[in-house]
C-alpha cells in the first residue's frame, strides 16, 4: 500500500510538472510571437548559416580548395548526370569534364600559360565559355570574366589592369571586336586566342583545330592544385563609383561560400535551374554555375534572356528555380497574359532589384513562387538574403546577426555628398527608418579584397577608424534604411554611379567619352528617374565651346561606337555654365531633380532618337509619350 501511495505521489507530481512545463512553453512561444515574431526564422537562417561555414571548412580539409576542385568531385559522383543544357544539348558533368580537360591540354602544349598567370575571357553564354573556364582553371590560372558590351577601350583598360597574359574570344563575340584593339594586345606581348577554327588575323591563335590533338585526361595535379583558398580565382569588373571598370579580386574562399548561396534557399540536387543572366556577371558564373555545381543539380544555359521565351522554357526542361535582376522580373510581367502563365514548376527565384510593385504583380500574375531578394555587390565583403521572403526587402537583420557579421547605417549628407561625424570625429549611426550608408566592417570572416592594380580605388572604398581607433569598414556607396523589424529595403547608390537596364553606369567614363566631341566644352552626366522603370537612365547636361553648335547625329553615332547601350544617355541638357561646388566637383541634384521635363527647363533639350540616329530635340509630345510609356526606352 506504502508503494503504491509512492507511485501515485510520483505520478502527481509529474503530471504537475508536465503541465508547468507545457504551459510555460505556451506562454514562451506567445511571447515569442509578440516581441520576436521571426525568432523561429532567424533561428532557421542562422543555423544554416553555420552549417554552410561548416560545409567550406569540411571541404578544405579535405583538398577542396576551388570551384574546379568541387566540380571535379561532382564528376566522380554523378558523371552521367546533365549539368546543363543549351539549345536542347545535354552536357554531361562527365563531358564537361573530359571536354575542359582537352582545353587544360592545349594551353598547356600551345599556350605557354603557368600557373598563376591571368588569362581574360570575353564570350557570350554557352558551352564554350564554361569549357575555358574550367579548363584554365584546371591549368592553375586565374580568370578575368570580360563585358562584351564594353567597347574596346574600356576592354583595353581591363585586360591591363588584371595584367592578363591571354585572350580568349568567343566566336560569337569575333564579330565585334576591333581589329586596333587585337593589335594593340599582340603589340603588348599579350596572346590572342579565339573559339574559332580560323583566324582573320596573323599570330592569333585558335582552340577548336586543336582539341582533337590533345587528350581528355586530367594536367598533372601539381599544375592546378590550389594552395590557399585566400589566393585570387577570379577577376570581375565593376564599374564602380568613378572612372573605368574595376578588376573586383575573388577569391577561391569568396567563391566557394558564394556557390552556396541557392543551398541557403532550398534549393536541391533534384532542382533544374533556368539562368540567362551573362556569365561574366558573378551572380550567373557563381551564384548560377557555381550553385549549381554546389547543389549537384542541372542548369538550362541561355545565350541570351527572351521575355517571350520564357516561361515556355520553363514548362519544356520542368524549371524550379531561376535567376533574376529586376528588370527581368518587369519584362516578363509586360508580356501579355496567358492562361497558361500558372502551368510551371518553378518554385523558387534568386535575384535582386526587384521593385515592390513588380514583385506583387509577379507572384498575383505567376503563382506563389518563393522569391529570395538579396543585396550584395561584386567587391563586397557581404551579403544579405531576404530568407521571410517579404515583398520590397533586400535583407534583414534578425536577432542574431550580430553573431554573424557587423554592419551600420550611417548618416550621409546626400547634397554635400559626405559622411556626417560627430564632435568626437567619429561617423554618426542613421536612425531606424531613416536612410543611411551601408559600411560593413573587414574582418578575417568578412574580408576585402580590393580592386587588382589600383590601389588607390581600393583603399577609397574603406573607412578607417570608424567608431574606434583601428576599425575598418567597407563603404559600400548604397543607400540603405531598416525599419523596427530589422529589415533592410535598398533606396539608391550614392556619388556618380546609378543604375540601368541591370548594369552600373559610371558617370566620369560616360562624361570622359561625350567630351572627346570637338565641339564639347564640359559635360556633367548623371540619371534621372522614369515612371515604371527601375533605376535611372542616363542625362548628359552639355556646355559648348565658343562658336560650337550642337551636332546630334554626331553624338549619337560616337555613343553608339564608344559605350555599351546601358551606358548610351538618352537625354541631352545644353547648358550656358555649368555649376559647381567649393572644392569644383559638379553639381547634380538639381539637375536630377529637374529631370528632362520641358516645362521646367528653358534650356535646349535632346532625345536619343534611334530610328533618326540622332539625338533630337525634346518636345512636350515626346516628354509625355516617354512618360505614359508609349516611347520604350
Amino acid at each position: 500500500l506504502s508503494n503504491s501511495s509512492s507511485i501515485i505521489s510520483l505520478a502527481s507530481m509529474l503530471c504537475l510538472w508536465l503541465s508547468t512545463v507545457a504551459g510555460g512553453t505556451v506562454v514562451l512561444c506567445v511571447s515569442l510571437k509578440i516581441f520576436f515574431p521571426y525568432f523561429w526564422e532567424d533561428l532557421i537562417y542562422f543555423l544554416k548559416r553555420k552549417r554552410l561555414k561548416a560545409t567550406v571548412k569540411k571541404w578544405t580539409s579535405n583538398g577542396i580548395l576551388s570551384i574546379a576542385d568541387l566540380f571535379v568531385q561532382r564528376v566522380g559522383n554523378i558523371p552521367h548526370k546533365p549539368f546543363f543544357i543549351c539549345e536542347g544539348k545535354v552536357h554531361a558533368y562527365r563531358d564537361v569534364d573530359r571536354r575542359s580537360n582537352r582545353v587544360a591540354q592545349v594551353f598547356l602544349r600551345y599556350g605557354n600559360l603557368r600557373k598563376g598567370d591571368t588569362v581574360a575571357l570575353l564570350m557570350g553564354n554557352g558551352p564554350d565559355f564554361i569549357h575555358v573556364w574550367f579548363g584554365l582553371a584546371k591549368l592553375g590560372c586565374v580568370l578575368a570574366f570580360l563585358n562584351f558590351n564594353v567597347h574596346s577601350r574600356s576592354l583595353l583598360h581591363c585586360v591591363n589592369t588584371c595584367a592578363a597574359k591571354a585572350l580568349v574570344i568567343g566566336e560569337d563575340c569575333l564579330g565585334s571586336t576591333d581589329k586596333e584593339f587585337i593589335f594593340h594586345l599582340l603589340e603588348n606581348n599579350v596572346a590572342v586566342w579565339l573559339m574559332s577554327t580560323s583566324s582573320p588575323f596573323q599570330h592569333v591563335h585558335t582552340i577548336p583545330d586543336k582539341l582533337d590533338k590533345v587528350p581528355d585526361h586530367p594536367v598533372p595535379s601539381h599544375l592546378q592544385a590550389v594552395s590557399n583558398t585566400r589566393n585570387t580565382a577570379m577577376y570581375i569588373f565593376t564599374s564602380g563609383s568613378t572612372g573605368f571598370p574595376k578588376a573586383a579580386i575573388i577569391t577561391h574562399l569568396r567563391a566557394l561560400f558564394t556557390s552556396l548561396f541557392f543551398n541557403q534557399c532550398g534549393a536541391v540536387s533534384q532542382d533544374i535551374m533556368y539562368l540567362t543572366l551573362p556569365l561574366y556577371h558573378i551572380s550567373a558564373s557563381l551564384l548560377g554555375i557555381g550553385g549549381c555545381i554546389e547543389l549537384g543539380a542541372t542548369c538550362v544555359l541561355k545565350k541570351k534572356f527572351s521575355a517571350s521565351q520564357f516561361w515556355n522554357d520553363c514548362r519544356k526542361y520542368n524549371v524550379t528555380v531561376f535567376l533574376y535582376i529586376g528588370e527581368l522580373c518587369r519584362y516578363l510581367c509586360n508580356q501579355p497574359s496567358k492562361e497558361e502563365d500558372r502551368v510551371h514548376k518553378v518554385r523558387i527565384a534568386l535575384g535582386n532589384g526587384i521593385s515592390p510593385a513588380v514583385w506583387k504583380e509577379f507572384l498575383t500574375r505567376f503563382g506563389p513562387i518563393k522569391i529570395f531578394e538579396f543585396y550584395g555587390s561584386t567587391e563586397g565583403n557581404l551579403s544579405f538574403l531576404n530568407y521571410i521572403n517579404k515583398i520590397g526587402a533586400v535583407g534583414r537583420a534578425g536577432i542574431f546577426s550580430k553573431f554573424l557579421h557587423s554592419f551600420e547605417l550611417l548618416k550621409y549628407d546626400v547634397q554635400k555628398e559626405q559622411l556626417l561625424k560627430d564632435e568626437n570625429g567619429r561617423y554618426k549611426k542613421a536612425p531606424i527608418g531613416k536612410p543611411g550608408l551601408l559600411v560593413i566592417q573587414v574582418t578575417q570572416d568578412t574580408p576585402f579584397s580590393g580592386y587588382a592594380g589600383n590601389k588607390e580605388a581600393s583603399e577609397k572604398k574603406l573607412l578607417r577608424n570608424a567608431f574606434v581607433k583601428g576599425d575598418v569598414y567597407f563603404n559600400t556607396g548604397d543607400l540603405l534604411v531598416m525599419d523596427e523589424d530589422g529589415f533592410l529595403y535598398f533606396i539608391d547608390r550614392v556619388g556618380d554611379t546609378f543604375r540601368w537596364k541591370g548594369e552600373n553606369v559610371a558617370t566620369v567614363e560616360v562624361a570622359e567619352i561625350i567630351g572627346m566631341m570637338d565641339f564639347v566644352q564640359e559635360v556633367n552626366v548623371y540619371g534621372v528617374s522614369i515612371k515604371n522603370y527601375e533605376g535611372r537612365t542616363g542625362m548628359a547636361a552639355i556646355v559648348l565651346k565658343p562658336d560650337q553648335t550642337f551636332n546630334g547625329e554626331r553624338l549619337y553615332k560616337h555613343v553608339v561606337d564608344f559605350l555599351p547601350s546601358y551606358a548610351q544617355p538618352r537625354f541631352v541638357r545644353i547648358m550656358d555654365v555649368m555649376q559647381i561646388t567649393a572644392t569644383f566637383k559638379h553639381q547634380k541634384m538639381h539637375l536630377v531633380n529637374e529631370g528632362f521635363n520641358p516645362d521646367i527647363i528653358s534650356e535646349p533639350l535632346y532625345f536619343m532618337h534611334e530610328p533618326a540616329h540622332s539625338y533630337i530635340p525634346l518636345t512636350r509630345e515626346i516628354h509625355k509619350n516617354v512618360i505614359s510609356g508609349e516611347i520604350h526606352l
